[in-house]
């Protein structure tokens, strides 16, 4: 892809914003990996679905220039013949660059590499009123630069990104630990995370069944195995202590069954997987399949048929590692969804801050990753796991990601998210305030 059709597709978005008069815009593509339903409205779209594109890859010096709407799937089949990855590779195909890095990406490199911002290296942002900027660590925008992660498209937008590449070998060399205790599992897994490995997560079955799983970059394998079809990865990591894949299987080995969730359209039942086929494994149908429920609410009609309440509880929330097992402690108890997924971060540049999505460098924290449904015949409050969940988080200095539903307090949600700032800049790169603010985006969902 030219840099020329780049430029053309620049200015034909830059023609659009600025012949549009009102206020509210949002953006129209074919791909979102937001949970959370916004209110349906009359704003002006525009169109960055052709934004997609892989315009230069330069493995020698470690770097690779691709546009904001190109997918991650689209990204690692174009870096990995070069011998390079992303620093940070989401875990999800669908997910885009531009998403990852306006919303907070994360991975199992994420223990040494940071969140995916912290790999991104130079920015074209698209500004409310059609201007485009470039944004880095050095430019004269430094201060968006440092304030777009978290902004979730209400600074403005991601048209092109150039972000840091590794390399990478054939193969992955996997290693699963258990562990019955969540003090010495934690502790054991800061330790790791100074050890010379690449990949480093986790994954919690039950209070007294945890699993550190660490990853190293191996030239050559005895087997690999396959988790695209018949096998179900997150299921092999109780059953095996050492597994070999190709390192494409490894980056998308929670993309078969989106993590475990695959279970909630019954495709890990062996008939109903062969019957759907090994092509619609993927996150892209059942984000397909979630979307279409929630415009018809199929699901909660037959829940309230039969006179059940349910609440979704999706979440990825951060703590430092050492109130891990205080939160993981209050989860089991409280909420009760397994499996979680466990994932280190440690910031990559220890001498820079991101202001929106603000963390204490000097720390280890621990992603915590759950997704599922609770049910009963109680009827709760709106939002009662979740506001417990958001409770605790402030109660232990945690921060969380905001994709999915939140119900934080306009106080309780400018405190964490460092009001401040925000309103400087808002008022700096959208003084007209023609994109909506954060909290109405995520909060209010407006």
């Amino acid at each position: 892809m030219s840099a020329n059709n780049y430029q053309y597709k620049k200015q034909r978005l830059i023609e659009q914003m600025r012949s549009h008069k009102g206020n509210g815009i949002r953006l129209q593509k074919t791909t979102s990996n937001l949970f959370r339903d916004r209110s349906r409205t009359n704003q002006h779209k525009l169109d960055v679905s052709d934004f997609n594109q892989v315009l230069n890859i330069n493995g020698n010096e470690g770097w690779a220039e691709i546009e904001g709407m190109a997918t991650y799937e689209d990204i690692v089949d174009a870096t990995l013949p070069h011998g390079v990855m992303p620093a940070v590779v989401p875990e999800l195909k669908s997910i885009t660059l531009g998403g990852a890095v306006t919303g907070i990406g994360i991975e199992s490199s994420s223990f040494k590499c940071g969140f995916v911002h912290e790999t991104i290296t130079e920015m074209d942002v698209l500004l409310a009123d059609g201007r485009v900027i470039v944004c880095s660590p050095t430019s004269e925008h430094k201060d968006l630069f440092f304030a777009f992660p978290n902004s979730y498209g209400t600074l403005g937008y991601a048209l092109k990104l150039k972000f840091k590449v590794i390399p990478v070998k054939d193969f992955v060399q996997l290693t699963h630990v258990r562990y019955t205790d969540a003090d010495t599992y934690f502790r054991d897994m800061e330790n790791v995370c100074a050890r010379d490995i690449d990949f480093l997560d986790g994954t919690v079955f039950g209070p007294d069944e945890m699993y550190m799983t660490i990853g190293r970059f191996v030239d050559e394998a005895p087997y690999t195995s396959d988790y695209t079809y018949e096998n179900i990865y997150y299921q092999s990591i109780r059953r095996r202590e050492t597994d070999y894949l190709t390192v494409l299987d490894y980056l998308w080995r929670w993309d078969t069954d989106w993590f475990w969730c695959s279970k909630h359209f019954l495709v890990q039942h062996t008939l109903v997987r062969a019957l759907v086929g090994k092509s619609r494994l993927n996150s892209v149908t059942y984000a397909r399949i979630m979307r279409w429920n929630s415009k018809w609410k199929l699901a909660h009609r037959i829940n309230r048929l039969r006179g059940i309440h349910t609440e979704s509880v999706i979440q990825d929330v951060d703590v430092a590692i050492e109130n891990a097992p205080a939160f993981l402690q209050f989860f089991n108890k409280e909420i009760g969804i397994t499996p979680i997924w466990i994932c280190p971060i440690q910031t990559y540049d220890r001498s820079v801050q991101f202001d929106l999505y603000p963390m204490d460098s000097q720390h280890v924290y621990v992603n915590f990753g759950f997704w599922d449904v609770k049910k009963g015949r109680k009827k709760l409050p709106k939002g009662y796991y979740n506001r417990e969940i958001e409770r605790k988080i402030i109660e232990l200095g945690g921060i969380k990601s905001l994709y999915s539903d939140s119900y934080f307090t306009q106080d309780e949600f400018w405190q964490a998210y460092n009001r401040p700032v925000y309103d400087r800049l808002k008022a700096k790169y959208d003084p007209q305030a023609r994109l909506k603010d954060i909290y109405q985006k995520c909060v209010l969902k407006q």
